[in-house]
C-alpha cells in the first residue's frame, strides 16, 4: 500500500510539506488519562485571535480553500473547527486516543491533522483532484455526497476518504475501538515551517506509542518527495 501525493496538487501549493505516521498494531481501545489530559490542556493553552479566522496559520488555510473554490465561510479547514469550537469554550469530545491525540496536537501547533484506519483502505492513498464521480459518505452519515469537480481530496481505490483537503472525514476508514493499524495525516502550509510540523508529527507518534503501544514510522512529502510505502 502506498501513499502518494499527485504533483497537480503542487501546482496549487508547491509549498505544501505533508506529515504521515503510520501505526502498526496498536491498542485503541481504552482510554488513557495521559491522553485525555494532554488534549484539556492544549484547550486551556489555546492562544488565538479573535475571530480564528484571523490567525495567519487559519488563514493560509482559508486561502487554500479559495484556490479549489471551496468558500471558507462556508467550508472550515479541520484546524479552524477545532479552534473555533474550543475559543468559544466548548470542550471537544474524549472518542479514542488516536483521535484524541491527533486533536491535541493540531490546537497546539494549530495545523489540520486527521487519519485513516489502514485495515479498511482499498488499495493506495492519493491526494489528487476530485473527478467528480467519487463516493462519500461522511462521518457519522449515510448519503453519498460525491465531491465537486477538482476539489482537493484524499481517496483510494474505493472512493474519497476525506473531502475539500482536510474539511470533512468519510465514515468508512474513521479510527474505532477496533483499529490497529492507523495512518495520521498532517498538512502544513506557510507560516507553518518545516521545524514545527516535524516536531508536532514526532511528538504525535511517540505519544501514541507510549500510550498504544505497537510501532511506528513517520515521513515528510513535498513536491520533490510525492510517494511514501506504508
Amino acid at each position: 500500500m502506498r501513499f502518494q501525493i499527485a504533483q497537480t496538487i503542487f501546482e496549487l501549493f508547491p509549498q505544501l510539506q505533508i506529515a504521515i505516521a503510520v501505526f502498526s498494531d496498536i491498542d485503541n481501545s481504552e482510554a488513557h488519562p495521559e491522553i485525555t489530559a494532554f488534549l484539556h490542556q492544549q484547550e486551556k493553552a489555546l492562544k488565538i485571535l479573535d475571530p480564528p479566522s484571523a490567525h495567519p496559520k487559519i488563514a493560509a488555510w482559508r486561502e487554500a480553500y479559495r484556490t479549489f473554490g471551496a468558500k471558507p465561510s462556508d467550508y472550515h479547514s479541520s484546524v479552524e473547527a477545532l479552534a473555533k469550537r474550543v475559543a468559544k469554550g466548548d470542550p471537544l469530545p474524549v472518542i479514542n486516543p488516536l483521535v484524541d491525540s491527533y486533536n491535541a496536537i493540531s490546537l497546539k501547533y494549530l495545523v489540520p491533522v486527521g487519519g485513516e484506519d489502514l485495515d479498511k483502505i482499498e488499495g493506495d492513498i492519493l491526494l489528487t483532484r476530485a473527478t467528480g464521480d467519487e463516493e462519500f459518505i461522511a462521518l457519522g452519515e449515510m448519503e453519498n455526497r460525491s465531491p465537486k469537480v477538482g476539489e482537493v481530496v484524499y481517496k483510494d481505490d474505493r472512493g474519497v476518504i476525506c473531502r475539500r483537503f482536510n474539511w470533512r472525514e468519510a465514515d468508512r476508514t474513521k479510527f474505532t475501538a477496533q483499529t490497529k493499524n492507523a495512518l495520521v495525516v498532517m498538512e502544513c502550509l506557510p507560516p507553518t515551517s518545516g521545524e514545527e510540523i516535524e516536531a508536532a508529527i514526532n511528538e504525535l507518534a511517540e505519544l501514541v506509542q507510549k500510550c498504544c503501544s505497537g510501532t511506528y514510522k513517520t515521513a515528510i512529502l513535498n513536491k520533490t518527495n510525492l510517494l511514501f510505502e506504508l
